[in-house]
């Protein structure tokens, strides 16, 4: 990779999880949108559900987290917090057509599994109940292997889940020491074979960070080719995003070493050098896939697709209705985004109202820029007229509405990042590690930026 290349464009850039980006969120949109905009959904596609239900306690907080944690609380504050949970779920179900069908649960947080298991199999029970599920319907969990025990696992596997996300970040316990994370309290390969037993279609991910003190081009390599060689469905590895300034504990880091933009570069190409050896497929920016995958299944017909869960398939992607303290709703006309504070969660909850502080109400033009960044950073092609057709407007009225900067275009193209003719544009090798600049350079909200971002390397 040429260093000049990441000198020129590691710059600060959104990531596109969402568009517009969630710091454009705003509280006009609030508790008084809440109900009429969840009505409101139900008569927009996707017609498919997808739950996201946000724990937010953890045992020991990483330092390099930038998610909505709390270390665990008194057990009366966690009892509180599950009891809104539930409350709230409760009220979301009966907003919802109740024909539709869920395809995607997922718990995030903060660690799922800092809490008993029989509690999330009593708000996974709340879904069950309410809803019929799609045949291939994810219900996904992001645990830390720290807290598992094989009693743990079977009762999650009782309670229904069929997507397990091993968050282990490292196999080095000297890094895992300097970002103040324990090691897994099991072989991984023992957790994995606990998780198939019975079910061996049950899903496995194993998560990396690359860009910790410590860390080195070696050490990463190490951990990645002991990862292939337990062969997880699969591969994530993401690389640090350093926001001292919004994450207070990531100061910590800084007196610990961090990695240049030139080690990470290189970290990731070994990495995927070693899964592309080992049989995996790359996906989007980070994600590496087994061949038989439906997500790479998807990426080869160019129907790949993603929302605040991470990658899925346009035929099974939903809308998203989250809970929980910080959960953000992904409805197809507006965001919706809960209180940060598990407090005031609470209060809100428990007198009745929604927790939605802030959110977002899209117009039809940054629909459509939302939907040519997501086919850009998912299938790394954007076919205009393919999109002016799926979304029934004009290809003038598609290229009126996003910010179709020629000059930064030919640019890229010519450092080789980007193909393009009048009409399409393909992201090349080179240039799928600078998909977020080029995704950047269509956004007319990044014109005059007025918002801080991580930096694209």
């Amino acid at each position: 990779m040429n260093t000049d290349l990441i000198k020129k464009y590691n710059k600060a850039a959104p990531r596109y999880t969402s568009y517009p980006p969630a710091n454009h969120f705003t509280e006009e949109v609030n508790s008084s949108n809440y109900e009429e905009a969840v009505r409101k959904s139900n008569s927009f596609k996707p017609q498919n559900i997808s739950f996201y239900l946000h724990i937010p306690f953890c045992k020991k907080l990483c330092f390099y987290c930038g998610c909505n944690t709390c270390p665990m609380g008194k057990a009366n504050q966690v009892k509180s917090y599950l009891a809104a949970l539930k409350t709230e779920l409760s009220r979301l179900i009966n907003l919802l057509d109740k024909n539709r069908k869920v395809s995607q649960i997922h718990y995030g947080g903060g660690t799922p599994n800092a809490i008993e298991a029989q509690h999330l199999q009593a708000l996974n029970q709340m879904i069950f109940d309410a809803f019929e599920l799609t045949d291939d319907a994810e219900v996904a969990i992001e645990t830390n292997p720290a807290y598992l025990d094989e009693q743990y696992l079977l009762d999650l596997k009782q309670a229904g889940f069929n997507r397990f996300s091993l968050g282990i970040q490292d196999f080095n316990k000297d890094v895992l020491r300097l970002v103040n994370r324990d090691p897994s309290a099991m072989p991984i390969a023992d957790i994995m074979a606990i998780i198939k037993n019975g079910q061996p279609n049950n899903a496995i991910n194993f998560d990396f960070i690359y860009g910790l003190p410590a860390q080195t081009l070696d050490s990463f390599a190490e951990t990645i080719e002991a990862a292939a060689k337990l062969k997880p469905d699969r591969l994530v590895t993401f690389s640090y995003a350093h926001l001292p300034s919004v994450f207070k504990n990531q100061e910590i880091l800084e007196k610990r070493g961090l990695s240049d933009s030139n080690l990470k570069v290189a970290m990731y190409n070994k990495a995927a050098m070693i899964l592309a050896e080992a049989g995996y497929k790359a996906i989007g920016m980070d994600h590496f896939v087994l061949p038989n995958d439906e997500l790479f299944r998807a990426l080869d017909s160019k129907k790949l697709h993603r929302n605040f869960q991470g990658y899925c398939t346009r035929a099974t992607t939903g809308q998203v209705y989250a809970v929980g303290v910080s959960a953000i709703s992904q409805l197809e006309q507006a965001y919706l985004q809960n209180t940060k504070s598990v407090d005031d969660y609470i209060e809100r909850i428990s007198q009745g109202n929604a927790a939605t502080v802030k959110g977002y109400e899209l117009s039809k033009q940054e629909m459509i820029v939302r939907e040519a960044i997501t086919d850009l950073m998912c299938n790394k092609v954007l076919d205009l007229e393919s999109l002016a057709m799926r979304r029934n407007i004009s290809l003038d009225t598609l290229k009126n509405s996003i910010h179709l900067d020629k000059n930064a275009l030919a640019e890229f193209e010519a450092d080789n990042l980007l193909k393009m003719n009048a009409n399409r544009l393909e992201i090349t090798d080179a240039g799928q590690l600078f998909i977020r600049n080029i995704a950047a350079s269509l956004d007319p909200l990044q014109v005059n930026p007025d918002r801080l971002y991580s930096k694209t390397i």
